[in-house]
């Protein structure tokens, strides 16, 4: 397991609830933590088999640059854009900062920080895997097994199962 970590992203944006705030724009931190194995990259020297930060850098560069009112937005969406560009993360950690927040006095930062854990086991045969559980999973792009199939086999172990039995259902 490796951690990837882009900390300290500056970006000017325009979030915010007041007027001013969207017009002015101000200063904003974002911190990416991924977890994820990428023995196989290292191993290959292959970039497609890691986390490429710098498209993680332009995922957060493209949502900054969409006005919010809320930061907790900016950051809900950075996650799901991460998500929809990789399929090997079994954890991640996101800060979104608004530097010198306009609330009246003086304060540094205010930020929301969340954690993501994507890990889980088949219901199945119980082995570990990474599932993102919405339309962003692997297995909603490579259900290779008749549709019958595969709401039995959702009925009987979940919603999502390993690589492994999905292709014992294939045949």
């Amino acid at each position: 397991m490796s951690v990837i970590a882009l900390e300290g992203m500056r970006f000017f944006a325009n979030h915010g609830v007041y007027d001013e705030e969207r017009i002015l724009g101000g200063e904003y931190l974002v911190d990416v933590l991924i977890e994820a194995d990428v023995e196989e990259a290292g191993e290959e020297d292959e970039l497609n088999k890691t986390v490429n930060y710098e498209l993680i850098y332009t995922i957060c560069d493209i949502e900054m640059s969409k006005p919010s009112d809320l930061i907790e937005n900016v950051l809900q969406r950075i996650m799901i854009r991460i998500k929809e560009n990789f399929n090997i993360i079994q954890q991640m950690t996101l800060k979104v900062t608004k530097l010198n927040p306009p609330l009246g006095g003086t304060v540094k930062s205010a930020s929301i920080e969340s954690d993501y854990d994507f890990t889980t086991q088949c219901g199945r045969c119980n082995r570990g895997m990474i599932c993102y559980g919405d339309e962003t999973c692997w297995c909603n792009e490579t259900k290779t097994v008749h549709q019958r199939t595969s709401e039995l086999v959702e009925q009987e172990y979940g919603s999502c199962v390993c690589p492994r039995c999905l292709d014992y259902y294939a045949g």
